[in-house]
C-alpha cells in the first residue's frame, strides 16, 4: 500500500489506537503468538479498509517483518510515538509490557483531549442559544406585536424603535448575512486546513485569549512534556524523540517552536535555553525544571513530572471554565431578553397612562 494511499485513510482515533494496543498486549501476555493475535484482531475490524491494512500487516509479520516496520508504513494512520514505542518493545523483548504501556499513555491523551473539548462545548452551545433567542425574539415574535404600536401613530421609544430596525434588517437582510457568515466560516476554515502561515497565526493568537490560552498553553505542554520524556525513557535518542514529540502538538506555534529543539539538540544545546527565549509558549517554571533535568541527568523523569502537572492544570481549568464563563453568557442573554422586554412593555405601558390620561 503506497503512501499516497495510506495519506487519504486518515489517521485512527485514539480510541482505536488504544484498543489495538491493549487487545494486543493481552493476546501476547496470554501466550498467543503475534501472528495469531494479528489475525484473531482483525476479525474485529468493521471497514473494509482496516481489514485491508490488517492484512498487509499479517502479511509482512508472516514474511519475518517486525511488527514496528510494517506499522511505519501506515505512519500516518498510527503516528511515530506509538510505533517507536512498539521498535523498542522488540528489540528489548518486552513488547507485550510497551503495548500495555502505549495503551495506558494513549488513554491518558484521550481523557485529556475530551476534557478539553468538553470544556469549550458546553460555552459554546449556550453562545449559540444565546443569539438564536435573540433572532427569534426579533425576527418572529416581535412583528407579531409591532402592527400594533404603528397602528396607534405615537412618538416611540428609542429602544423600541431600535428594535423595530433590527427586526427589519434582519428579516429583510437575515438570509444574505447568514450566507455571508457561512461563506466567511468556510473560508476561514479552509485557510486554517490548507495556509500553514493562516494556521500559525491563528493558533499563537489564541494562545493570547484570557482562559482559552492558558487552557491551551498547559494542554500543549502537558502533550509535549510527556511524549518526550515516554520516549526518553524508553531509550530513543533525543534527538529522535523531539521530532515525534513536536509532530504530535496541535497548536502550530508550538509545533513550531518544538521543532526548532531538535535543531539545537543536533548542535549540542540545551533544550532548557532554547525554550526560555519563548516564556508565552514555555513559562519559566517548566524550563527551569527542564534545566534541572538536564543538569542532573534526570530529564525524561522530570518531564514526566511536568506532564503530570500541565494535566493537573488542565483538569482545574476545565472545572472552572464553565463556571466561570457561565455567569458572563447568562448575563448577555438576560441584557437581550431584557432590552426586547423594554423595548415592547415600555410603549405599551406609554399608551395605556395616555389613554389614562385622556379618560380623566
Amino acid at each position: 500500500m503506497n503512501k499516497v494511499r495510506t495519506f487519504f485513510l486518515g489517521r485512527l482515533s485514539l480510541k482505536e489506537q488504544t484498543l489495538f494496543a491493549k487487545r494486543l498486549s493481552f493476546l501476547i501476555t496470554g501466550g498467543i503468538p503475534i501472528l495469531e493475535g494479528l489475525t484473531l484482531l482483525s476479525r474485529q475490524a468493521k471497514t473494509r479498509t482496516k481489514k485491508k491494512i490488517f492484512e498487509k500487516i499479517i502479511f509482512d509479520v508472516a514474511n519475518g517483518q517486525f511488527l514496528s516496520t510494517s506499522l511505519a508504513q501506515f505512519n500516518n494512520m498510527f503516528g511515530d510515538f506509538a510505533i517507536n514505542l512498539i521498535r523498542v518493545g522488540e528489540t528489548s523483548g518486552v513488547l507485550s509490557q510497551n503495548l500495555n504501556y502505549l495503551a495506558d499513555e494513549l488513554k491518558k491523551k484521550q481523557i485529556l483531549r475530551q476534557k478539553v473539548l468538553s470544556a469549550l462545548v458546553y460555552p459554546a452551545f449556550i453562545t449559540v442559544m444565546t443569539f438564536a433567542v435573540a433572532i427569534l425574539l426579533t425576527a418572529y415574535i416581535f412583528p407579531k406585536i409591532m402592527p400594533i404600536f404603528q397602528s396607534l401613530h405615537v412618538t416611540l421609544p428609542i429602544t423600541t424603535r431600535i428594535l423595530i430596525w433590527m427586526s427589519d434588517a434582519i428579516r429583510s437582510y437575515g438570509f444574505y448575512a447568514a450566507g455571508v457568515l457561512l461563506a466567511a466560516g468556510i473560508a476561514f476554515a479552509v485557510c486554517v486546513k490548507k495556509i500553514e502561515l493562516f494556521h500559525y497565526a491563528v493558533d499563537r493568537t489564541l494562545i493570547r485569549l484570557p482562559i482559552v490560552g492558558r487552557l491551551i498553553q498547559s494542554y500543549n505542554m502537558a502533550n509535549f512534556t510527556r511524549t518526550l520524556g515516554l520516549l526518553l525513557k524508553s531509550g530513543i535518542s533525543i534527538l529522535h524523540a523531539t521530532k515525534i514529540a513536536a509532530d504530535t502538538l496541535t497548536n502550530r506555534a508550538y509545533r513550531k517552536e518544538a521543532r526548532t529543539v531538535e535543531h539545537v539538540v543536533l548542535k549540542g544545546g540545551k533544550i532548557s535555553k532554547h525554550l526560555e527565549k519563548s516564556p508565552r509558549l514555555f513559562p519559566d517554571m517548566a524550563t527551569q525544571m527542564i534545566l534541572i533535568g538536564e543538569t542532573s541527568g534526570k530529564l525524561p523523569e522530570t518531564l514526566v513530572y511536568l506532564s503530570e502537572m500541565y494535566e493537573h492544570d488542565v483538569e482545574d481549568i476545565t472545572k472552572n471554565l464553565s463556571s466561570s464563563i457561565e455567569p458572563i453568557l447568562m448575563v448577555v442573554m438576560g441584557l437581550i431578553v431584557g432590552f426586547v422586554a423594554i423595548s415592547v412593555i415600555t410603549p405599551i405601558y406609554d399608551i395605556t397612562q395616555n389613554l389614562s390620561n385622556s379618560i380623566r
